[in-house]
């Protein structure tokens, strides 16, 4: 079996990303398993005070609060779809720590469906779903 493909694109493609693989490997082996699903969970969640502080209405009273400025995001991050899928997790763990209810989330993302599109927003509802999951456990 030929396994060069016969698209010269893909197979320039191809090449290249085995040749960012064994970089990677050779300049740090941990690499080599890094999981990008679970780089979100690297990242601490925000104590309400603290997102209130840097994202609400500390320096700007009459702007957003930040429960508010992270649905918004969130609804972006939807319609950007699958390319975000860290971000929302994230997203969706500050929101709740903002005092976002699962109703406003879910509802934020099914807007979202409007601008990015039906995919866009089940895909975005599962991983919100997953996140509110792990919190209820």
């Amino acid at each position: 079996m030929n396994d060069i493909p016969k698209n010269p694109f893909e197979s320039l493609f191809a090449q290249a990303q085995e040749m960012s693989q064994d970089w990677v490997r050779s300049v740090n082996p941990a690499m080599a398993s890094f999981m990008p699903e679970s780089f979100d969970k690297m990242w601490p969640t925000v104590p309400a005070e603290l997102l209130e502080a840097f994202m609400g209405k500390q320096f700007n009273p009459d702007g957003l609060d930040a429960r508010t400025r992270l649905l918004l995001t969130l609804q972006g991050l939807t319609i950007q779809g699958a390319v975000a899928e860290p971000q929302i997790r994230l997203t969706v763990r500050n929101a709740i720590s903002a005092g976002a209810t699962a109703q406003e989330i879910a509802e934020t993302i099914g807007l979202a469906a409007l601008f990015g599109g039906v995919p866009a927003m089940h895909k975005a509802m599962e991983l919100a779903k997953s996140v509110i999951d792990e919190g209820e456990s």
